[in-house]
Order: structure tokens, then C-alpha cells, then sequence
């Protein structure tokens, strides 16, 4: 390549405009796109104090420099923006197959302002952009629009990315999703997307990327091919739904809205029951050999494949932290939240949280519109998600997210309130493995598990060949302690995945959960763009990333009082394994000053410093 430049498509919707902005090498490379170039938009383009549901707030989509090429794993692809949810810097990534066929159409990223004055949706392919009428599609759920827009267009091969029926009512954690099965989860970003009355985007390319160096970068996918073995790869057998027996067993399942920690039917819900019962299918994304999707069908409950299966969070959160054991019960709820296009995580904890403002009396079964909301009740379950994803209701209140519903209700809610920055929790308990409280309290979009790898990973370092070694992760440390080596070991590991977001590299394949390792991912990518990438400056990426993130909350007011846990947390498991574990507060807050330091941001004002950008080169 003579020169690596990215094209941004920005579009007005309230001007009908759209312009192409060719973004420079140099850009791109201390970016490379996803995440790190999505939050560089953002504080370059969006004035701070937006409402993040008013016209004035951005939605960015950017893929990468390697997405939509041959290695498995570069599909990935970012969305951010305001978050309606907490009201930070909202980001979330998803698979499947948008993202590189919006770089086949020739761009490679894209921002939308403004509202439009009617629904709307957008046509673009190969190069050119659409203003087209989506009022038909609007109050539809997604499998209707998904074939509506196939048939309207004529092409079964469009790539849809939408935001449902639920982004389009406001809820504050709707989703946006692709292909129906594929989604941008966190954050209600759908729910931006619907405020703009834009119900889909709608992709057709037919030029993809090609590498600078093809023979090298066949050297690579030769590498993957060698050292990965689908027929042992977790991933591909069980998906992420391999959590639910393991947690289990760890005494960390999240269990009746985060009391417990051991739910007493975990193996119904567990993916190895689901294989071996309602499983017809492992999906997959664009060019990955993994196949880590599931594909489910419960017949007598009109559960399809076309809506993909439940993964971990979805079984987590609709199962054992509702105290849900039916299976099928598990699969109809994942298949509403794909059709209401609902982020399956926080769905699943206001649901928990309604059950136990029940329990306490705070919430009626009058205000629950004459449900009986108790633990394992899978008809009120699958009610309250009609309830939620129309705003209808309880679930009016509930759509709010749990920090606003509990601000509400009052009477002492906001103890069942778990959430960090207004996100609620994911189905991961830092009680049993410690260092994830810093990545749910540090975060720059509220709860996140997906911030670093976890705990038990950090237990199997060592000298000898790991493949976080190269970044001197050699020491095994102890789940259960959180101490300065283990908040070195979340700042390094924080730093890869946030690469990663950055590259559209999943978690699934790449170093530590899977068989691609950084050295050849960068030597991908060193193929694919002609550069001469080293492991220090792609750390680096990351690094600009969270600080990125982290500059935008700031401007937005957030202080360290905003990177705090849970009071829940620093209680002890109610039952299992690990009964009476918690997070001691001290502890927590030496270890978050520790990670200050460590980022280069003021220990009292958690603003990074001014020779840590200059470092980062975006002073």
C-alpha cells in the first residue's frame, strides 16, 4: 500500500447530507480504528453536555485496518457514542458480518447526527449513500424488518444492522444488532440510533480489502490453521455457555440478583445441556473457523434458529439471577431480545432487581400489572421482557435501567440497585475473583466483563511460554487477592483487549482464552498495512484507548466517586463454594489508587495527567 487511509462517511439526518472524510496515515495508524478511533471522534467532533438522546448527540460505527479480511477473529467492529445508560462514553463491540461488508461498500467507518423527521434507513453500497423511507419497518420487530429489507431491496446478501422496537421506544440499554444475531449489547446505544428515528443501515459491498503483503499474510492464517484445533476449542464446542457449570462450581454463579453465588439448578441451564437438548447449530462470524454461536429451536414455543441461542450472559441473567430453571423458558427470552433488540445483560438484572424490590414489598404485584414476580418465575419472566421492550407498564420504569427505577421507586431500592456508573452489573462475581472489581469500577462505560481477562487466567501465568509472558506476566497470582501485583496484571492485560477493540480482533480468538497469539497478529497486520508494528506500540493503542475513554468521561463530570462497586459486593456470598467472600472496601481503594498511578491520572482527581497524553501523543 502506498499509503493506509481510512474513509468516514458522515451523514446529517435532519440535513439529508452526507460527506466523506479520508482520515491520514498517521491517524490511522496510532488508532487503527475500533474503539481508540471511535473515542477520538467522538472528543474531537461531539461537544460536551449533549443529551445522548437529543439529535446533537454522534453515533460512531468503525471497523479496522485487518476487518473484512481472511484471519479469524477480524470481524469485529466498534459502535459508540453518549451512553443514554449512564451518560459517559458508551462503547460496544459485535461480530457477524456488518462490519466488513461496510468496508467491501469503501468505508471504514461512519458517524450519524441529527434526527431524521421520519423513520428512516440507510442504503449504502459501494460507495454511495441513501436517504430511504423506513416507516414501514417502524414498530416491527427485527425478524420482520431483516425480511422486509430483503425483500424491498431485493438481495438476499444485505448486511442489516438495526436498533428494534426498543431502541426505537427509548429503553436505556436497547441494543443495535446485525443479521439478527449479532449484537452491540452494552450501553443503549440502540437506543440512541432509534431517538434519530433511524431504524436500520443497510450494507452491500462488492470490493473488499486486500492485504499489501498476500503471501505474508497467508503466512499467518498458515500459523492460526497450525495452532488452532477446533475439535478441543471450548469455544466451539460450548460456547461461552461453558460459564454456567464452571462459575458454578467456583461458587461464583450470580444467583438471585447477586446473593448468592451457587444456583441449585445450574446444570439445567448449563450449555451442556443445551447441546445435548435444544442445540441444532454452532454459528459463526465472517471468515472465523471458532464457530462459537449457538443456534437453538424449541418448536412448541416457536423458538427458531433465525434468532441464533442464548449465550452465558443471556443464561446468567435470565436464568440463575432470576432464579430461572427452565431451559426453554431460557431460549423463547433470548429470542425476544433479539427481536426487541435488547441488551440481554441489563434486561436480565432489572428483572432480577424488580424480583427482590417484590420480595421487600417496595414493588406491588399491583405495579407488576398483576404478576407475581418471585424467584424462578419464567412466565412473569417472559412477560415483563414483552413489558420492558415496549415500555409498557412496569416496564416503563424497568426500561429506565436500575439506578434511575430505583431512584424512583425509593424506600431503600437502591440496595438492589447493581450497577457501576449507571450499568448494571454483568453475570461475573468479582467476590470470587478479585481484580474484575477494578475492571467494573474502572471501566469507562460502566460494568463491563469484557474490560481484561479474569482472574482465574491470571492464576496460570508462568516463565515458561505463556503467551502473555512477552508482556512479563510471569507470576501465577491467587483469584482471591487483590494486591499491587494484581492490579499490574489488570492495567497490562486492560491495555490487550483494549487492542483488540481497537483491531476488531474477538476475545474468543485471540491471546490468552484462544489460540492466536499478539506476535502473529501483528505481523497480520504489519502485512496487511506495510508497517512495521511492534508489540510496544499496539500496547500502546490500547493504552490511548482507555485514556481516550477516560478524557471523555472527565469532561462529562465523572469524578472517582463514580468508580466505586456495588455495596453488595463488599458483602459476603450468600451460599457455595465461596460463601462469605467479599471485596474489602480498603483493599479496593488502595488497589484503585494503585491502577491511578499506574495510568498516569491524578490519584485525586482521576483525570489523566498532562505528560501521560503528551506520552500518548494526543496532548
Amino acid at each position: 500500500m502506498a499509503g493506509v487511509t481510512a474513509k468516514i462517511l458522515h451523514v446529517d439526518l435532519t440535513e439529508h447530507r452526507t460527506r466523506v472524510e479520508e482520515l491520514p496515515e498517521t491517524t490511522v495508524r496510532k488508532y487503527l480504528g475500533g474503539g481508540a478511533l471511535a473515542a477520538h471522534l467522538l472528543l474531537r467532533d461531539l461537544p460536551a453536555g449533549v443529551d445522548p438522546l437529543g439529535p446533537d448527540n454522534m453515533l460512531v460505527f468503525m471497523t479496522s485496518i485487518i476487518n473484512g479480511l481472511s484471519l479469524s477473529g477480524t470481524n469485529r467492529y466498534t459502535a459508540a457514542a453518549k451512553s443514554p445508560l449512564t451518560g459517559g462514553y458508551g462503547e460496544s463491540e459485535a461480530g457477524g458480518w456488518w462490519g466488513p461488508e461496510l468496508r467491501a461498500a469503501g468505508f471504514e467507518g461512519m458517524t450519524v447526527r441529527g434526527r431524521a423527521t421520519e423513520p428512516a434507513y440507510l442504503w449504502i453500497r459501494d460507495g454511495q449513500c441513501e436517504f430511504r423511507d423506513a416507516r414501514a419497518y417502524w414498530g416491527q420487530l427485527s425478524g420482520e424488518v431483516q425480511d422486509g429489507l430483503e425483500q424491498e431491496l431485493g438481495d438476499k446478501r444485505i448486511r442489516v444492522l438495526q436498533c428494534g422496537v426498543a431502541g426505537e421506544r427509548g429503553v436505556r440499554f436497547a441494543a443495535i444488532v446485525n443479521q439478527l444475531k449479532h449484537f452491540h449489547g452494552r450501553g443503549g446505544l440502540g437506543a440512541v440510533m432509534g431517538s434519530k428515528r433511524l431504524k436500520a443501515i443497510v450494507v452491500r459491498g462488492s470490493k473488499p480489502p486486500a492485504a499489501a503483503d498476500k503471501e505474508r499474510a497467508k503466512g499467518q492464517l498458515v500459523w492460526f490453521k497450525d495452532h488452532y484445533d477446533r475439535s478441543k476449542d471450548r469455544f466451539h464446542q460450548l460456547g461461552s455457555s461453558s460459564g454456567v457449570l464452571a462459575l458454578e462450581a467456583s461458587g461464583i454463579l450470580p444467583t438471585r440478583n447477586f446473593r448468592d453465588g451457587s444456583f441449585e439448578h445450574a446444570r439445567a441451564i448449563s450449555g451442556q445441556t443445551m447441546r445435548d437438548t435444544i442445540l441444532v447449530n454452532r454459528g459463526t462470524c465472517y471468515a472465523c473457523a471458532v464457530a462459537c454461536k449457538r443456534e437453538v429451536e424449541v418448536k412448541e414455543l416457536g423458538v427458531t434458529p433465525k434468532y441464533g441461542g442464548p449465550e452465558y450472559e443471556t443464561l446468567a441473567a435470565s436464568g440463575s439471577l432470576c432464579g430461572v430453571s427452565d431451559l426453554g423458558a431460557l431460549a423463547l427470552v433470548n429470542q425476544l431480545y433479539a427481536q426487541y433488540v435488547l441488551d440481554s445483560i441489563s434486561t436480565g438484572s432489572a428483572i432480577a432487581f424488580a424480583m427482590e424490590c417484590y420480595e421487600q414489598g417496595i414493588i406491588t404485584r399491583e405495579m407488576a400489572g398483576g404478576l407475581e414476580l418471585t424467584w424462578g418465575n419464567a412466565d412473569a419472566l417472559v412477560k415483563l421482557v414483552h413489558m420492558i421492550g415496549r415500555r409498557e407498564g412496569l416496564g416503563e420504569l424497568l426500561g429506565e435501567g436500575v439506578r434511575r427505577a430505583a431512584a424512583r421507586l425509593g424506600r431503600g431500592a437502591e440496595r438492589f440497585a447493581l450497577h457501576v456508573k449507571g450499568q448494571e452489573l454483568p453475570m461475573h462475581d468479582p467476590r470470587g475473583k478479585k481484580g474484575l472489581s477494578l475492571a467494573y469500577a474502572l471501566s469507562p462505560t460502566g460494568a463491563d466483563h469484557m474490560e481484561a481477562p479474569h482472574d482465574p487466567l491470571y492464576a496460570g501465568f508462568h516463565p515458561q511460554g505463556h503467551p502473555l509472558g512477552v508482556l512479563g506476566l510471569i507470576e501465577p497470582l491467587d483469584p482471591l487477592v487483590l494486591d499491587a501485583k494484581k492490579v499490574r496484571a489488570f492495567f497490562e492485560t486492560q491495555k490487550v483487549w483494549s487492542a483488540y477493540n481497537s483491531v476488531g480482533m474477538c476475545d474468543f480468538v485471540g491471546a490468552p482464552l484462544n489460540a492466536l497469539e499478539l506476535q502473529p497478529m501483528i505481523d497480520y497486520i504489519n502485512a496487511v498495512t506495510g508497517w512495521n508494528m511492534s508489540l510496544y506500540e499496539l500496547m500502546k493503542v490500547g493504552e490511548r484507548n482507555n485514556t481516550l475513554a477516560r478524557l471523555f468521561n472527565c469532561r462529562e463530570g465523572f469524578t472517582p466517586e463514580d468508580d466505586v462497586l456495588p455495596q453488595r459486593l463488599h458483602q459476603g456470598i450468600g451460599n457455595g463454594a465461596l460463601k462469605g467472600q467479599r471485596i474489602d472496601p480498603e483493599e479496593f481503594f488502595a488497589a484503585r489508587r494503585t491502577y491511578y498511578e499506574m495510568a498516569g491520572w491524578d490519584p485525586q482527581t482521576g483525570t489523566p495527567t498532562a505528560s501521560k497524553l503528551a506520552e500518548l501523543g494526543v496532548a
